[in-house]
């Protein structure tokens, strides 16, 4: 079950309305993505707190076989 770069970037927006978001297809099949997010919301977190914020906002999209995306590499940071 594939996901669209656009629905990812949707699902992240809507946590992270300002965020400057790039997401990549890293395969072509819809299945596996680059997402580099920067947000102000991200001053003051560690790596892992960063990415979890992220993971959340995509609402179980990546939860287990039946998810609709199989893998995502996260690059997350506050702007400089």
């Amino acid at each position: 079950m594939a996901i669209a770069a656009q629905e990812i970037e949707d699902l992240i927006r809507a946590e992270f309305p300002n965020a400057k978001i790039v997401i990549t297809d890293l395969a072509g099949d819809g299945n596996h993505y680059a997402a580099e997010v920067e947000d102000e919301s991200f001053r003051g977190k560690n790596r892992v707190q960063q990415q979890r914020a992220v993971y959340a906002a995509l609402k179980g999209r990546m939860d287990g076989p039946s998810g609709a995306l199989h893998a995502l590499a996260l690059t997350t940071r506050a702007p400089q």
